[in-house]
């Protein structure tokens, strides 16, 4: 399970009062959270690191939340988002979901209600994340994720903790295209940043590893330009 002071939560929040005060106790519950005060500030730090879920005020200056949500889903489809805002008309909250977002709680709210709302948001993401068991086999191919030993078309191999975290992502996503973004979030944390060339690398090495004919890849596939890709 992924815990709460692994988490990274985006809150956009222009009214400081509220933005003070939720801060203050989402960091009291575990969380890591980057504030930002208006809409440019917030696509900024969306596209200059890595988060679990974005709480989204939508009467925002620069780019209002509606705008922040449809540029965000441009780019990740999966993020949870969670408009927090006193538009409290049931077609506001209808186009705020239809725009993209996960979840919908006007203002004023109350602060219990909040938490769980982030609590079950983060819940989904966690399970997306674990739904591979500890043995998974491909073809030929076996994987312990527990124990990183592999049985791949040339023997035994014993992975490196980032080679299992690599190939476990792009297994819980196969025969989805995997964006370098998520691969830097979910393997290498937030603070460093290899370049895709690395990536390269290690996708090079799966094929190594594990396909028949490494020059004409089954499993392991590059999309030019977008991410990486398992295919089973």
């Amino acid at each position: 399970m992924v815990t709460k002071d692994e988490m990274r939560i985006l809150l956009v929040e222009d009214e400081d009062s509220i933005g003070t005060m939720l801060t203050m106790n989402l960091e009291d519950e575990g969380y890591d959270v980057r504030r930002a005060t208006n809409g440019k500030v917030a696509m900024q730090l969306f596209q200059t690191e890595s988060f679990d879920l974005i709480i989204l005020d939508i009467m925002l200056p620069e780019l209002d939340g509606v705008e922040v949500c449809e540029r965000i889903r441009l780019e990740d489809d999966r993020i949870p988002i969670l408009f927090l805002t006193a538009k409290d008309s049931p077609q506001d909250i209808i186009n705020g979901l239809k725009k993209g977002a996960d979840d919908y709680l006007t203002k004023p709210f109350v602060l219990e209600e909040l938490l769980l709302r982030v609590r079950n948001l983060l819940q989904r993401v966690d399970y997306e994340n674990s739904d591979i068991g500890k043995i998974f086999s491909f073809g030929p191919n076996t994987v312990n994720f527990e124990t990183f030993e592999a049985h791949g078309v040339n023997g035994s191999i014993r992975l490196t903790k980032i080679e299992a975290r690599l190939l476990k992502m792009l297994v819980n996503h196969k025969n989805e295209v995997v964006s370098r973004k998520q691969i830097l979030h979910s393997v290498w944390g937030y603070d460093v940043y290899p370049s895709t060339r690395t990536i390269d690398n290690f996708i090079l090495s799966f094929r190594k590893y594990f396909e028949e004919d490494s020059r004409n890849p089954r499993y392991f596939q590059s999309i030019r330009g977008v991410g990486y890709r398992f295919v089973e």
